[in-house]
């Protein structure tokens, strides 16, 4: 058991405790070992034990974790130290930096150099530290690649969240960066030539160049006149390029860009740079031809930045100057990669242009970047084919399905710039152009662009649209199931289209239908079924009875809760639609397909039945809350609701399931959601209920405070608080349930430990406080 960190341990103890963590094959004792060196690096004794750490180098482990120490402290409790011991902590880190060689492993190089840089930031009385460092150790060339690391970690340092810097402080740091950039550019300049052999070391380079770009004090005049300038796009060039160097040139490249964003201020450095990128293309190919998926990538990343750099000038100026168009054509190059992670690199610089070119909203400029959006698309549709061996219907759950997902997305916000007519028209003549040779995947990416722009059609149009549903519906059962899934997700898209020509419904509903038959398609087809039931539902009620049918068969087929709860709430808004003397009928025979097997686990023993098992009631309570939901007919003043008098005949099996699982919240709390959308569907033609329901509440929250009683007091009060006939009863109601609710409120962390019913209290007593102001307005 290690000591409790009372008193500042022996250097003994503390190695004791490494070599327990990092060599003990006992897991306890390492938990042990690990908790106890936490508890010193917190500590103030963390300072001098890891500076005696590091002072006598005794093993990897140990100059590791002091390293580590001394860098943690100074970022998160540099305000332990008194100021007059900032000038010894300087000294003796600038000591430990002067031992390392090339042996010294570079996580602790790493650690040391965070140190220093941490130091130099918050260290306010160390003036011109990057001279002092590049003084001290720029004369050497066993010390330069540690020079260089402190050089690319400080300015990254600047904007840390976690150094208590403030505004005056940052900006004061800025301007001695500024002040030093000449110096640190000779150097970096130096080292270009000494390293050019030596690929990890000229990587160093480029990453600490890459560093003073990112915050912007990198003097143009001066970078301009430097082989700096350049370096970077000549080692992209070369064809064997390491991959280490690669990146740390295209970092470099990818910061020195988005420094030029503002272009106006720095007109000569994007010159340079665009011209700099222009010899890139022919590298970006043969890395293609080389199958170097990684260096591709970097091209495409460099393309991209500089894209989205020079974007206003692309769209205030296009084809001029620095608003040059070959640069959407290296995009639209590299969105012909193979391989769509490529691809997806440039989707921000669409947004960002699609979003430029709406707010502009002017047509003749909308016209010039329409053939490259058209381009992408085209590109987009390719890069979207399944895999051909697939076999299953499409999967949004990994990598690629969330690409295609992502495709879709960024089709909507770009169709306008086409017109998703044209788009349509576009995809339309890919189905209709393809031979009997081509293969499904062809068929079910262009099926997906199309769904991806279908809510964009206008509802009126009556040339390409006819086609295309005709199109479709022509697709046979023996199809690739891909394909089918994604006609049927079609025509739910299409349900705005399809509300303006109600001659199609029929055979889009067969269609639909015969998808609910198939497993792998039933969740799809019942999704899109309840969008044209809820779109058409003026079309639909002819087909009401068709439609209950389903529902009584729902549980054959392969559905998700989702879509299931989705088809019943199509179908009750259909119902809502049917003449009055035919809603009850129609919601009788509704609700009795729920009642019955919720009736039935009403006679079995088991109060606390497991989530999602056979005999949880909750399937059943959501389907009834999904029907009262969107079952809502139009009455006039003094008209029998018709509703009324099945959701009397339902309430007496939601009251036994309210006493069955009182003890149950989960289940609670679907009982009063249900009960809520039966109230509201019926308004104050719920009156009837009141009495029974408020006395059972009331009886059951002595017994089990469960809030959503309370929400669904609050629910009462909203319909009837103002009815003058009711407010005593619901004064009453109120009085009754705050003895319960302020008893487990006043228990110690009451309020912390029950916050919805703290909520719901709250929203009982507004209403009622709004109720009662009525009461006397009135």
């Amino acid at each position: 058991m290690w000591i409790k960190m009372d008193s500042e341990p022996s250097l003994e103890t503390v190695n004791h405790a490494l070599q327990a963590l990092y060599n003990n094959p006992d897991v306890a004792g390492k938990e042990k070992a690990s908790v106890w060196l936490g508890e010193l690096q917190r500590s103030v004794f963390a300072w001098k034990i890891s500076d005696q750490l590091l002072r006598i180098n005794q093993s990897l482990e140990s100059c590791y974790f002091a390293a580590q120490t001394m860098r943690t402290k100074i970022q998160y409790a540099f305000h332990e130290l008194p100021a007059n011991s900032h000038q010894s902590l300087r000294d003796s880190l600038l000591e430990h930096a002067g031992k390392i060689n090339v042996d010294t492993p570079s996580v602790i190089v790493t650690q040391l150099s965070l140190a220093l840089a941490d130091l130099a930031l918050q260290m306010a009385s160390w003036k011109d530290p990057i001279l002092d460092l590049v003084h001290r150790f720029g004369q050497s060339q066993q010390h330069l690649p540690f020079l260089l690391e402190v050089l690319t970690v400080l300015p990254e340092e600047v904007n840390s969240r976690s150094l208590r810097l403030g505004a005056n402080r940052r900006q004061e740091i800025t301007e001695e960066l500024k002040k030093a950039a000449p110096m640190v550019l000779q150097l970096m300049d130096a080292c270009v030539d000494t390293c050019a052999s030596d690929p990890r070391a000229h990587a160093k380079v480029f990453r600490c160049l890459g560093s003073w770009y990112s915050i912007g004090v990198v003097p143009p005049e001066l970078i301009l006149n430097s082989k700096l300038m350049m370096a970077p796009f000549q080692v992209l060039v070369v064809r064997d390029c390491p991959s280490v160097l690669h990146e740390a040139a295209t970092d470099c490249i990818c910061s020195a860009l988005y420094c030029a964003e503002d272009a106006t201020k720095n007109i000569k450095l994007s010159e340079a740079l665009y011209h700099g990128v222009l010899t890139l293309p022919n590298a970006y190919h043969i890395s293609v031809a080389d199958e170097d998926t990684d260096k591709s990538v970097n091209y495409c990343r460099i393309f991209t930045e500089l894209a989205e750099s020079f974007l206003e000038i692309i769209v205030q100026t296009p084809n001029q100057g620095l608003g040059d168009l070959r640069i959407l054509e290296l995009l639209l190059t590299c969105i012909g990669h193979h391989m769509y992670e490529v691809a997806e690199i440039t989707f921000n610089f669409w947004y960002r242009l699609s979003e430029e070119l709406y707010q502009q909203s002017r047509d003749e400029l909308t016209e010039i970047f329409k053939p490259y959006v058209q381009r992408l698309i085209i590109a987009l549709c390719r890069h979207c084919e399944i895999d051909v061996d697939h076999e299953g219907v499409p999967d949004d759950s990994d990598d690629f399905g969330e690409f295609r997902l992502r495709v879709s997305e960024l089709i909507k916000d770009v169709v306008f710039i086409v017109g998703s007519s044209s788009c349509f028209t576009q995809m339309f003549e890919n189905l209709r152009t393809q031979s009997p040779s081509t293969s499904w995947d062809v068929t079910e990416s262009t099926l997906f662009i199309m769904t991806a722009v279908a809510k964009n059609i206008l509802p009126e149009e009556n040339e390409i649209m006819p086609q295309v549903v005709e199109a479709i519906l022509s697709i046979p059962n023996t199809a690739h199931i891909a394909v089918r899934f994604t006609s049927l997700q079609l025509f739910g898209e299409l349900c705005d289209w399809l509300e303006k020509h109600p001659d199609y419904l029929d055979p889009v509903l067969q269609f639909i239908i015969s998808g609910l038959q198939e497993p792998r398609l039933a969740t799809i087809a019942a999704n899109s079924l309840q969008c044209i039931s809820t779109t058409c539902r003026d079309h639909m009620t002819n087909h009401f009875q068709g439609l209950i049918q389903i529902t009584k068969a729902m549980d054959t087929f392969n559905l998700s809760n989702e879509a299931a709860l989705g088809l019943l709430k199509g179908t009750a808004t259909i119902l809502a639609q049917l003449p009055h003397d035919k809603v009850a009928e129609g919601l009788r025979e509704l609700c009795s397909i729920q009642l019955n097997p919720l009736s039935k686990l009403m006679s079995e023993e088991i109060n606390h039945p497991k989530q999602g098992s056979i005999h949880d009631p909750t399937v059943w309570l959501d389907r009834l809350a999904a029907i009262f939901r969107h079952t809502n007919p139009k009455t006039t003043n003094g008209q029998i609701h018709p509703c009324q008098q099945v959701i009397q005949e339902v309430w007496p099996t939601l009251s036994q399931a309210c006493t069955k699982y009182q003890g149950d919240v989960r289940i609670i709390e679907r009982c009063c959601r249900c009960i809520r959308f039966a109230i509201r569907c019926l308004g104050k033609s719920s009156a009837s209920l009141l009495q029974p329901l408020v006395s059972q509440m009331i009886s059951l929250y002595q017994v089990h405070q469960h809030s959503c009683f309370l929400y669904l007091g609050s629910i009462l009060v909203d319909e009837y608080g103002t009815e003058p006939n009711f407010q005593e009863g619901l004064l009453q109601m109120l009085q009754a349930f705050c003895v319960p609710t302020f008893k487990i409120l006043e228990e110690h962390n009451g309020l912390r430990n029950h916050p919805d019913t703290v909520d719901d209290l709250f929203r009982l007593c507004l209403r009622e406080h709004l109720s009662l102001t009525y009461k006397v307005k009135w």
